[in-house]
C-alpha cells in the first residue's frame, strides 16, 4: 500500500512545502492538496516548489473540478509541471464542491465529467482532442503522462470512474462503504471491457494518532469531526438525487446527515467547524482513523485486503507533525512488514 498526505494550501506556502518534504522522507509517495482558489492559495504554484524540493514525490489536487478552470488550462498546467520535473503529477478530479459553491456555482453534470476527463488527460498526454468544435493539441508536449483519478460517491459517478478513470478516490475509510464502492467501480470497469484491477483505489481520510485513552480518543474525534461535515455535503446531494432509503446508496453512508442543517464553506475542512456538530462519534470512528498506531495499522490492513492501493491521510488538525512522524516511524513500516510477510 502506498501512502499519501492531503494538505490545504494555507499560507505560508513554505509550511506546506516543508510538510511535503518531510512526508517524502517518512516514506509517503504522494502529496495532494485541496483545490479551492478562493479559500486557499493557488495549488499549482505551490506544486512547482514541492516538486523542485523533493525527489520522487507525486503531487496533485484532491480534487480539482471542470467548472472553475478551462479544461485546456488544467491540461497545460499538468503538462508543464511534467516537462519541468518528470512525470510526477496526478489529477484527482470531481464534480466540484467548495471551489464552485463559494462562487454560487453548482457541480458539473456527469456528462461534462466524461468530456473533461477526455480533454484534460488527452492534452496532458500529448494527444489531439476535440474541444468546443476544434481539434486541439499542445504542440510542445511530447513526453508528459498524466493519470486521472476520479472522486466519487454516487452510482453514476462510480460507474464513470470504472469506465474511464485511471484511479478511484473514496473520501472516507469505512470498510463496508469501501467494499461497496470498489465493487461498483470494478463492475463498471468490467462492463466497459476494461481490466477492473487496472483501476487504482485510493481511500482518503483524516488520521489522528492518540495514546489510546478515552480522553485522547475524544480529543482526536473533535479534531476530525469536520470531515464528517465535508463528506455530508456530497451525501446531501446524493440523497437529494436518489433518496435515502438505502436502495441506491448504502444507508451507512446516508443516515447520519438527518440532523444536518447547513454548512459554511468559510469553515470548510477546518477543525472546530461549527457546522459539523451533527456528526456523531460513531461516524468519526468509521470514516476516520483515530487511535494508537496499532489500531490504525489494523484498519489499514483491512482496507488493503479490500483492494485499496493507497491511503491518503488528511492533516487538517493540530497534530500535523506528530501524525507524520507516527506514520513514518510506526504505521508505514508496520503495514509494509505485514505485506512482506504475506508475500
Amino acid at each position: 500500500m502506498d501512502f499519501g498526505v492531503v494538505l490545504q494550501n494555507d499560507p505560508p506556502a513554505a509550511r506546506v512545502i516543508d510538510l511535503c518534504k518531510r512526508a517524502e522522507t517518512y516514506g509517503f509517495t504522494h502529496a495532494w492538496t485541496f483545490d479551492s482558489h478562493l479559500l486557499w492559495e493557488e495549488p499549482y504554484v505551490v506544486y512547482s516548489r514541492i516538486l523542485n524540493e523533493t525527489h520522487k514525490l507525486v503531487v496533485g489536487p484532491m480534487v480539482t473540478n471542470p467548472a472553475t478552470r478551462d479544461w485546456t488550462v488544467t491540461a497545460s498546467l499538468f503538462a508543464t509541471l511534467n516537462e519541468m520535473y518528470g512525470n510526477r503529477t496526478i489529477c484527482g478530479i470531481g464534480r466540484g464542491d467548495s471551489a464552485v459553491r463559494v462562487i454560487n456555482g453548482r457541480p458539473v453534470s456527469v456528462a461534462d465529467m466524461y468530456a473533461s476527463i477526455a480533454v484534460i488527460r488527452g492534452l496532458a498526454n500529448g494527444e489531439a482532442v476535440e474541444y468546443k468544435g476544434n481539434t486541439l493539441r499542445l504542440p510542445w508536449n511530447t513526453d508528459s503522462r498524466l493519470p486521472v483519478w476520479v472522486a466519487a460517491y454516487g452510482p453514476k459517478m462510480l460507474a464513470l470512474t470504472g469506465e474511464v478513470g485511471d484511479g478511484f478516490i473514496l473520501q472516507l475509510a469505512d470498510p463496508d462503504i469501501t467494499a461497496w464502492s470498489i465493487g461498483a467501480v470494478r463492475a463498471a470497469a468490467e462492463a466497459a471491457g476494461r481490466d477492473p484491477a487496472a483501476v487504482r483505489i485510493c481511500v482518503a481520510a483524516p488520521a489522528y494518532v492518540t495514546d489510546g485513552t478515552p480522553e485522547g480518543l475524544a480529543y482526536g474525534r473533535d479534531q476530525c469531526r469536520w470531515f464528517g461535515g465535508m463528506v455530508g455535503n456530497h451525501v446531501a446531494d446524493i440523497v437529494a438525487r436518489y433518496g435515502g432509503d438505502g436502495s441506491a446508496v448504502p444507508a451507512a453512508l446516508t443516515d447520519y446527515i438527518a440532523e444536518r442543517e447547513g454548512y459554511d464553506y468559510n469553515e470548510h475542512g477546518r477543525a472546530g467547524n461549527t457546522h459539523t456538530a451533527f456528526v456523531p462519534d460513531a461516524i468519526i470512528d468509521r470514516f476516520c482513523l483515530i487511535g494508537p498506531p496499532e489500531h490504525q495499522v489494523e484498519r489499514l490492513n483491512e482496507l488493503a485486503s479490500l483492494g485499496v492501493d493507497q491511503f491518503a491521510l488528511y492533516l487538517q488538525h493540530d497534530a500535523k507533525d506528530a501524525t507524520l512522524a507516527a506514520y513514518g516511524e510506526r504505521v508505514i513500516p508496520a503495514v509494509a512488514e505485514r505485506v512482506s510477510a504475506k508475500t
